[in-house]
């Protein structure tokens, strides 16, 4: 899949689910940056895609729109659902077939390079391009590498054998084990897309053993945020380039502006205006949200200085050239510093916020105070009275804290600074107005009385 492909599918994925099918394709296709054709043709194959990882799915799911499958299968499943475009990234047809017939073949006996050539010339479908030498070399290099098959011991020509001693030298109760502590960490965790793709696996060998869904399911998850898995695509290519101290160049899209991709077109007729701006960093640190399931890179970029993007944002990411240990170390003392007080990566002006946290009533337990000193950070809790605890905390910024003191409701009240405390009081009264009552102001006929 061009990569082209795989970052427009990104923000195809992103907007259907964000908006639950409200617009038309043409709106869709207008907020994308992309024709009302090359809309359809993405749907089509992103259904085919899912169609082809998901056997299981009924007859008349495969022929609802792409739309109405995120907008209704979300309560319906405790699966990820746009997992599938991960398990299908970067994957030619040709690729896929062959390497299944790589692993397939591997599954009961070592053999050599040449004797997976003939097998793979004996097995792929007439209509593909039977694989030379190499190309049968590079494969097995690449599953080597990611850990699928191993060599065996022996001089040339090795020999490979399907790595899968996790699975087949454990008991069945063991694999069972294995997969409820891989279940909880792929839906508690970040990153967690790799989980799910373990966790698939397991799932599959266990169905042998037992083949009841019940088995395999004995937690519902629903904490899904889907731009959180989608953003995982940049993840690992951020911070390979952090690493290997690289610098990363990308196009970026704001999340204030309506459009959130514009397509490649290579003829000039046809090329139009993208709507991101280009953008050339060292990126130095990664940061997750975990309230608004959102993932941030920190970076430095010339005379702009210390900057902060929205993954979800970013397309065409692209790693370049290298930079110096030195200066990185310097650039990261930099950055560890300016975000010393930051509540996740805000660098305003350092305040002070001072709130006043009340108990739960009588004989509950004080879930209050536990989650302060859990969440809290850096800030100090002192006792005030038998009912109320003081939280003071040195912040850059206050937009960032806010949402988490808010979370508190009528449980914490904000001291100081002035500013924020008159915010809150501010948000609390419009917030009122939303759920007064207009009962008391309805008055009905006496024949319209309920009986």
């Amino acid at each position: 899949m061009a990569k082209e492909s795989f970052d427009k599918e990104i923000q195809f994925l992103r907007m259907l689910s964000l908006t639950s099918g409200a617009y038309n394709r043409k709106q869709y296709a207008e907020r994308l940056g992309i024709s009302v054709h090359t809309f359809d043709k993405t749907q089509r194959r992103l259904k085919e895609i899912m169609q082809t990882v998901a056997d299981q799915r009924s007859g008349s799911e495969q022929n609802k729109e792409m739309a109405d499958l995120v907008r209704f299968q979300y309560g319906e499943s405790a699966e990820p659902m746009l997992l599938f475009l991960f398990r299908a990234k970067s994957m030619k047809e040709t690729e896929v077939q062959r390497l299944s017939v790589l692993l397939h073949t591997l599954q009961d006996q070592a053999l050599t390079a040449m004797e997976l050539l003939d097998a793979c010339c004996a097995d792929l479908p007439e209509d593909l391009a039977l694989p030379d030498e190499k190309t049968i070399r590079s494969d097995l290099k690449y599953l080597e590498e990611v850990g699928v098959i191993r060599k065996e011991p022996g001089g040339r020509p090795y020999r490979y054998l399907l790595q899968q001693d996790v699975l087949t030298g454990l008991s069945v109760e063991e694999q069972l084990e294995l997969y409820d502590f891989v279940d909880i960490m792929a839906n508690t965790q970040v990153p967690s897309v790799q989980g799910y793709l373990l966790r698939d696996s397991l799932k599959k060998a266990i169905a042998t053993s037992y083949p009841q869904e019940e088995a395999t399911e004995p937690f519902i998850y629903k904490y899904h945020y889907y731009s959180r898995i989608l953003d995982e695509a940049h993840l690992y290519t951020l911070l390979s380039a952090i690493r290997q101290r690289k610098h990363v160049q990308f196009l970026y899209y704001s999340p204030k502006k309506p459009s959130s991709y514009s397509s490649q077109n290579t003829n000039p007729r046809f090329e139009r205006e993208a709507g991101g701006r280009s953008n050339r960093i060292v990126p130095l640190e990664v940061v997750y949200d975990h309230q608004y399931g959102r993932w941030y890179v920190i970076g430095f970029q010339g005379r702009r200085g210390f900057v902060k993007f929205r993954m979800e944002g970013i397309t065409q990411l692209e790693e370049q050239d290298s930079i110096e240990e030195e200066y990185m170390l310097k650039l990261k003392q930099q950055w560890a510093e300016i975000s010393r007080y930051s509540w996740l990566v805000d660098t305003g002006n350092t305040v002070t916020v001072q709130a006043r946290f009340f108990h739960p009533q009588d004989g509950q337990r004080n879930f209050i105070l536990d989650r302060v000193r859990l969440q809290g950070q850096w800030g100090t809790i002192t006792p005030e009275t038998d009912h109320t605890f003081l939280y003071e905390i040195q912040v850059n910024g206050i937009t960032e804290i806010k949402p988490w003191l808010r979370s508190f409701g009528s449980s914490c009240e904000v001291i100081a600074p002035q500013r924020l405390r008159q915010e809150m009081i501010k948000e609390w009264k419009e917030i009122a107005q939303y759920y007064e009552s207009v009962r008391e102001d309805v008055q009905l006929p006496d024949d319209d009385e309920i009986e």
